[in-house]
């Protein structure tokens, strides 16, 4: 009798069990990856394409509301990234929102609709009278606004065109401005990070930030004709590694306004590795650098200041065809603990350093003048200075500044003043608008000191290209002075210096000024 052959020994058999054995694995995989598929969430979308928004980039095409779709949605699941890929987007109003990356891609520009076609927001209601100007007071008529945000960001390599936005101070203060003025304005935001985009033509401020905490604003470029960057009222904020050119107005400007409905000092603020200038708008940008009109360009704190600057340091910053540095307390706050150095500037109009106690007081009722104290500047070279003021530091009567200390600074000066300038009483500031032109060409070509309280000046070194007939320094009312190591170059005939209503004079190391002493 003869055996049934064994299955395995079959190929036929053999490859059939073989495809039977595929065919269970298959339905089981499936089967898994559906239960796998049913049981775990679907993979959140992190990045919004503008354009899967109905956003065309054509430049003629208002694009604003698309790009506004693409944020709800983002900001609907969460957060993400809103990107702009390469195109032009005319835009008027974008709100951000809260975990919100605005990404500007390379080869994107945002470019700010005309005014005609009213596509920017309204200005919001503001409550109670209004002690800052206009500017300052509205948030919402903005090319890109956003206000008590918590993790919001600007970021890549594209460009804000402000375009149809206005630089204009019509109706400032007024409560009627209706144009879009801003290309970026943030109130009340907390971790915010702007980082590698550029803007062109800002309008009346590139970026305004107002009561924010914990920022960065880092290697962005700004090409514009009024302010820069606007920091007030804002604490933990790190600006670095940032080219800002704004011949009509000031560059990079911290300030602490009334904006808030109460006075906010803006503190532990570092500013570093950044550029500022004043060449003609738009010529940065194009590396041609022409000079312009109006030269302003500068680092100012102020002149807002209720709430006052407070732990602040500046470092490592270079200044270009524009004013020099400016400290200005003003309006009733306190301006204490700042550190300022390394800076270089060259073609400087007006002067190079100005530190200024005022007492123009906006605010409520009852404000008092502020204070002014514990401020350190060194490690600073100046060329090309115009004639009008050297350094100046000046108080009020009975508010001194107090307690400044320069070291280690060299400035070279254009010249030409005249015995008659030298002769000059400038004028005091009191509530005048804080501003060395409104007080004219000072009496001394290097330093001018007025009502101050514990000055040290010390590895100073002044000196000009064309005679000037007036000393290299003047201090008026001022208890406490000692000088250490003061070279300056001096015309014949005319005294190194002057000393009027000086108590306290320590001179060492200063062949200069041999000879002179309290009241000389």
């Amino acid at each position: 009798m003869k055996h049934p052959q064994p299955l395995i020994g079959n190929p036929l058999a053999r490859f059939g069990m073989l495809c039977l054995i595929a065919l269970h694995l298959l339905l089981f995989a499936a089967c898994s990856t559906a239960i796998a598929a049913e049981a775990a969430p679907a993979a959140a979308k992190t990045v919004y394409n503008v354009r899967d928004y109905g956003a065309i980039g054509d430049g003629k095409t208002l694009d604003s509301p698309a790009i506004n779709r693409a944020i709800d949605a983002a900001s609907a699941a969460g957060g993400g990234t809103v990107c702009l890929p390469a195109g032009t987007y005319l835009s008027g109003s974008i709100h951000l929102k809260s975990n919100i990356n605005l990404l500007i891609d390379a080869g994107a520009t945002l470019l700010g609709a005309p005014q005609n076609l009213n596509a920017y927001d309204p200005p919001e209601p503001f409550e109670g009278k209004a002690y800052q100007d206009g500017g300052h007071t509205y948030f919402h008529n903005s090319l890109i606004w956003g206000e008590d945000l918590t993790n919001v960001s600007i970021t890549g390599q594209g460009m804000i065109n402000g375009g149809g936005l206005t630089s204009s101070d019509k109706d400032v203060g007024k409560g009627a401005i209706k144009q879009g003025d801003k290309a970026v304005a943030l109130k009340r935001c907390r971790h915010v990070l702007m980082r590698d985009f550029t803007i062109f033509h800002g309008g009346h401020f590139a970026i305004l930030v107002t009561g924010c905490d914990d920022m960065t604003i880092d290697n962005v470029t700004m090409d514009t004709n009024r302010d820069g960057v606007d920091i007030d009222c804002c604490r933990n904020v790190m600006v670095s590694n940032c080219r800002i050119n704004s011949p009509g107005d000031d560059a990079l400007c911290p300030k602490s306004t009334y904006a808030l409905g109460k006075p906010v000092i803006t503190e532990n603020l570092t500013i570093t590795n950044c550029q500022v200038s004043g060449f003609k708008e738009g010529t940065l940008l194009d590396g041609t650098m022409q000079p312009a009109k109006r030269r302003n360009g500068r680092i100012k704190f102020g002149t807002e200041s209720n709430g006052g600057f407070r732990n602040c340091t500046v470092s490592n910053c270079t200044f270009r065809d524009c004013m020099g540095l400016a400290l200005e307390e003003v309006d009733g706050g306190i301006m204490e603990n700042i550190t300022i150095t390394n800076l270089t500037m060259m073609d400087v109009q007006d002067y190079p350093i100005y530190i200024t106690l005022g007492q123009r007081n906006r605010g409520p009722e009852g404000t008092e003048v502020g204070k002014a104290r514990n401020i350190f500047i060194s490690n600073v070279i100046a060329t090309g200075i115009d004639k009008m003021s050297g350094i100046q530091i000046t108080g009020l009567p009975g508010h001194p500044v107090e307690g400044v200390r320069l070291q280690n600074i060299r400035l070279f000066f254009k010249g030409g003043g005249t015995k008659e300038d030298a002769a000059r009483t400038p004028k005091e500031l009191d509530k005048g608008y804080p501003e060395p032109s409104k007080l004219g060409i000072m009496p001394s070509y290097g330093i001018f000191c007025r009502h101050v309280r514990d000055l040290e000046l010390s590895d100073i070194r002044v000196g000009f290209d064309k005679e000037d007939l007036r000393p290299a320094m003047h201090c008026v009312d001022v208890d406490g002075v000692e000088i250490d190591n003061f070279k300056a170059r001096v015309a014949d005939g005319i005294p190194a210096a002057r000393f009027d209503e000086v108590k306290g004079l320590v001179i060492r190391n200063s062949p200069v000024l041999k000879g002179l002493s309290e009241g000389k």
